[in-house]
């Protein structure tokens, strides 16, 4: 996997994408992962338009709209807000994380401090428990120093990435 850009950002973002693909790297079965803001913005991610053919090919990642970090960002969003209206109705307390296992793969989804979420998308043959554990280690490092500088820095860096938004129409 190729590390995402990190020319022109401070040591804190540097850190974070680090942190990120390490994650990617290091823990078998992970696909995608990305960090959502609280209010829903993607904020960093290990985008599978990043990698090579090849590479989605082996890690079987999905290719085209459905495999992007918009989208994901979009379903962990999603997913966040029901859970913390689920857990306001019930009376549970904070929402740690919510795990999803499907057919073809399995979705996580982890509060950082902030109220923004670490979401990832897993390989069906996963090992759900070593994935919730490192997205917990992840979450542990890198919760603190998501500032409110630092998520603006992170949005404005994908938005430079992403070039101008034009209408199709």
């Amino acid at each position: 996997m190729t590390a995402p850009s990190t020319v022109g950002l401070s040591s804190e973002a540097r850190n974070l994408h680090w942190l990120l693909t390490n994650l990617v790297e290091e823990v078998p079965g992970l696909l995608s992962v990305a960090v959502v803001s609280s209010d829903g913005l993607l904020l960093l991610s290990s985008d599978p338009a990043d990698h090579t053919a090849a590479e989605r090919k082996e890690a079987k990642a999905p290719t085209g709209p459905r495999g992007s970090a918009a989208d994901l960002a979009t379903v962990v969003s999603g997913i966040g807000s029901l859970t913390v209206g689920a857990s306001k109705l019930l009376d549970f307390g904070g929402v740690r994380q919510t795990m999803v296992a499907m057919e073809e793969g399995s979705l996580f989804v982890t509060a950082i401090s902030d109220g923004s979420l670490l979401g990832a998308h897993a390989s069906p043959d996963c090992d759900m428990s070593v994935i919730a554990y490192h997205m917990a280690l992840f979450v542990g490092r890198a919760g603190h120093v998501l500032t409110p500088e630092l998520r603006s820095e992170l949005r404005d860096s994908l938005e430079r990435k992403a070039g101008p938004v034009r209408s199709g129409r």
